[in-house]
């Protein structure tokens, strides 16, 4: 089943505003997913896309700076921040 290009734009935009509202605190992929009913494979697919972008960027170590193997976390970048926190004031 594919999805539609309109329908995984809206699921990307729910994705930057879930990170924006636990910013400043990053997310597993797991836990966007269960968040938004969606497969972590797909979720990761779209956060890759948004990594890309620089909408997003992974955090690929842990707090004692030991690198994950099979996970990874995601915050908002700097600016896609500042662009929603502009937003909210609106």
């Amino acid at each position: 089943m594919k999805i539609s290009v309109s329908k995984e734009e809206k699921i990307k935009e729910s994705i930057l505003h879930l990170l924006f509202e636990s910013s400043p605190r990053a997310m597993f992929t797991a836990a966007i997913a269960q968040t938004l009913a969606r497969d972590e494979e797909y979720t990761k697919k779209l956060l890759l896309d948004l990594e890309e972008k620089s909408l997003v960027n992974s955090v690929r170590k842990n707090s004692d700076g030991k690198g994950y193997v099979r996970r990874m976390r995601w915050i908002l970048h700097p600016k896609t921040y500042e662009a929603y926190k502009g937003l909210s004031r609106a």
